[in-house]
């Protein structure tokens, strides 16, 4: 598993893919953060989440076109099948490749936080600058904590629609679709009146789930339900290679 791990590792920037993500992504993050901190003059970071998200629909797909569908377009997929790693182990180490590079930039780009935070913690305002947010620190870490649950359930999305085909641009495509589809039940609610479908509709809405981390608060339901969601896919993930090495 970890040779499979560094051999993806490494060819995120053996081409353009992983350099276009990084920049892409800290680029999109800085942007973001100076037009909705700075911009608007306040310390509430919820707005600059809740985009950070809908910018998933097009780098996490970046991050996970390549990975299955590029063996099956090199015709080395079959390597894979006879290597001597379990299936768990190969599909492990494919998501958690994709995950290190994903976790990595997140992180890089909590530094657009540090001017805010130093400016709220001179200004006294750690404790309460806003009633409906909480502490800068603590809704800054929650909400970091939730996006980054967010996009690992959609990495294992991502993976599982590339097991698929051997197309990178359709396995980018159908996967920007499944997200965007995702992250559009919330809008979908206000149009159903049934009090049961709309519950149901909130239960499983990645924004919905997400709205406690961006208030400040530790979420173990939502934490749960998106590791549920990456367990899922990861496993669909096994049964397409199971049936691919057996069939």
């Amino acid at each position: 598993m970890f040779a499979i791990y560094k051999k993806e590792l490494r060819s995120y920037f053996l081409n353009a893919i992983g350099y276009v993500y990084v920049g892409v992504f800290l680029a999109v993050s800085a942007l973001l953060c100076c037009y909705t901190t700075i911009g608007s003059q306040t310390y509430n970071t919820a707005d600059y989440f809740t985009f950070i998200i809908f910018a998933f629909i097009v780098l996490i797909p970046l991050l996970t076109m390549k990975l299955f569908a590029e063996e099956k377009k090199l015709r080395t997929e079959q390597l894979l099948l006879t290597a001597p790693v379990s299936l768990w182990g190969m599909i492990l180490g494919k998501f958690l490749a994709a995950f290190t590079l994903f976790l990595s930039t997140v992180v890089v780009s909590c530094i657009n936080f540090f001017p805010l935070y130093a400016y709220a913690n001179a200004e006294g305002l750690n404790d309460a600058y806003d009633a409906a947010v909480g502490p800068v620190g603590v809704s800054i870490l929650s909400s970091t904590l939730g996006i980054i649950c967010i996009g690992m359930a959609f990495i294992a999305i991502g993976m599982f629609i590339s097991s698929l085909t051997e197309n990178q641009l359709a396995a980018a495509i159908i996967t920007v679709a499944i997200i965007v589809a995702m992250l559009l039940l919330n809008m979908v609610n206000t149009y159903i009146d049934n009090y049961f479908i709309r519950f149901i509709i909130d239960w499983v809405c990645f924004v919905s789930r997400f709205a406690p981390f961006s208030a400040g608060q530790f979420d173990p339901s939502a934490l749960l339900y998106y590791v549920s969601v990456t367990g899922v896919f990861l496993f669909l993930t096994v049964r397409v290679y199971d049936k691919r090495r057996w069939g």
